[in-house]
């Protein structure tokens, strides 16, 4: 029997897309595997759902959580709780394919019961810049998204690389980042903000915690004297609390002027868009620079 190559070639071009089952690692070191690409996705945290846009995969998102604000069709998809107390029920009605949670932000009980519930759950924590690309990338692989992934990634890293470059070398800056008022609530060392202090030479004054958002006092913020201090409060609005450190006068950043608010939609959530607030740490903290007695 004589087979027709051309045409074989040609049925099989025809054909439905077979993928070869997906097998990946998340940030626990869990095993997660996927028979296929996700098609049915729900984000347990504003930035998950965030950066699955990012690599090209919003329109599989069919569950995401409060505060899921960007882009803006991100607004339009339905809610199945808060990022720290889920609606199981409601996750499980929306016959997901894939679980994506947050291992420091998620109630990691919650992801267990989820799984219990023949869910598959990936979880994630990026706690370093670079983190973001390959979050990006893992998003992409799951997804079936790679092609939009892979050249989000890319971008991510040579903007990064470009704000390295550009602040390589410059006097450290004593940093004090604070995240809110009641309690007073900063970042510690491995928060993915201390690593962006680090890319525009900023020294964070408690990046020798170990806790993520660590809880402070006024005396010892007093006593670290930082040069500057950074607030983010709620939205574009500057916080009314970061006035409130004018009545400390002996410290450096009072006495300076270097009292500097940021939006913390681009700064404290992991997501491609982290380098906008970055690029706004570091031209607060040249600033702070060029304030200094000459």
């Amino acid at each position: 029997m004589k087979i027709h190559l051309p045409a074989v070639l040609a049925a099989f071009a025809l054909s439905p897309m077979v993928h070869a089952e997906l097998l990946i690692k998340d940030d626990t070191g869990r095993e997660v595997r996927l028979a296929r690409p996700a098609q049915r996705i729900v984000a347990l945290a504003p930035h998950i759902a965030e950066t699955l846009f990012a690599a090209g995969a919003g329109d599989k998102l069919v569950g995401t959580v409060d505060y899921s604000d960007y882009p803006p069709a991100a607004k339009q998809v339905r809610r199945v709780g808060g990022y720290s107390r889920i609606d199981l029920e409601a996750v499980v009605a929306l016959k997901p394919d894939l679980v994506l949670a947050w291992e420091s932000g998620n109630n990691m009980a919650q992801a267990d019961k989820l799984r219990a519930l023949g869910l598959t759950v990936f979880v994630s924590q990026p706690n370093h810049m670079e983190d973001i690309a390959g979050q990006v990338e893992r998003y992409g692989r799951l997804a079936g998204t790679e092609a939009v992934a892979n050249a989000e990634a890319r971008r991510f890293r040579e903007r990064m690389a470009a704000l390295r470059t550009a602040n390589a070398g410059k006097p450290k800056v004593r940093t004090f980042y604070q995240i809110w008022k009641a309690p007073l609530v900063t970042v510690g060392g491995p928060q993915i903000i201390s690593d962006a202090m680090r890319i525009c030479g900023g020294e964070n004054i408690f990046g020798h915690l170990t806790q993520m958002a660590p809880r402070v006092g006024i005396e010892s913020v007093i006593e670290a004297d930082p040069e500057a201090i950074v607030a983010t409060g709620m939205g574009d609005a500057k916080p009314e609390w970061l006035d409130d450190w004018q009545q400390w006068k002996r410290m450096t950043a009072v006495q300076r002027g270097n009292l500097f608010h940021i939006n913390p939609d681009i700064m404290q959530r992991h997501t491609p868009r982290i380098l906008d607030g970055t690029a706004k740490l570091c031209d607060h903290l040249d600033v702070a620079r060029s304030r200094r007695p000459k």
